[in-house]
């Protein structure tokens, strides 16, 4: 069993594509002294990505990468990592950022790449879990956050917030719904990691 960062104040960098709803919830989480960490660096791979102006808004250092500027991923992701690594970056925290994490950055940042999925996973991995959920007809559903590997939305779960599904549901409803416990499960996670309380183990992660 592993350590996964001893106790530090982190440095973290978030990717987003959107709105960046889970970025404002653990910055304000940094800002009134529950997270320590800081958020040093947003990168997006849309222009317009309203993500990139809230960060500057609240100065911090905000990137637009266009990843149709590279021949390939692998460039791509190596133009991130020069990045993230000349920001001090000790962990990047994904927040609606629409595009599978490749080799490059998993191999730079081993098990500290993190994501969170509006499903309990592994139920509805991929796009549109809200909706897998109530089309299945499942009775709850929720948001994980895992640590990322290849695959999609099959790295190691850290933890993860019940939500139930009610019977007049919409895909909509129970996004809303999920959402609100994204903006507190993914904060807390990053606070259990910035007080060195994760470790992991193959497959599972232990909180102590």
């Amino acid at each position: 069993m592993r350590q996964v960062t001893p106790p530090k104040r982190l440095r973290l960098a978030v990717l987003a594509s959107g709105r960046g709803s889970n970025f404002l919830a653990i910055q304000e989480a940094s800002q009134n002294g529950q997270l320590q960490a800081d958020i040093c660096l947003l990168i997006s791979d849309q222009a317009s990505a309203p993500a990139l102006e809230r960060a500057r808004n609240l100065g911090i250092k905000a990137l637009f990468i266009d990843p149709k500027a590279f021949p390939d991923r692998d460039a791509y992701e190596s133009e991130l990592v020069r990045h993230l690594q000349g920001e001090g970056i000790d962990f990047v925290v994904l927040a609606g950022y629409m595009r599978l994490v490749g080799r490059v950055i998993l191999k730079a940042y081993q098990d500290r790449v993190l994501n969170i999925h509006p499903a309990l996973l592994p139920s509805f991995p991929g796009l549109h879990a809200q909706r897998q959920a109530v089309e299945y007809g499942v009775k709850y559903s929720g948001c994980t956050v895992h640590f990322v590997d290849q695959g999609m939305d099959t790295g190691p779960i850290i933890r993860q917030a019940v939500v139930p599904v009610e019977e007049n549901d919409t895909e909509d409803s129970l996004a809303e719904r999920i959402l609100v416990q994204e903006h507190q499960l993914y904060w807390q996670v990053l606070q259990l990691l910035a007080e060195g309380r994760v470790y992991i183990e193959g497959r599972k992660v232990y909180i102590v």
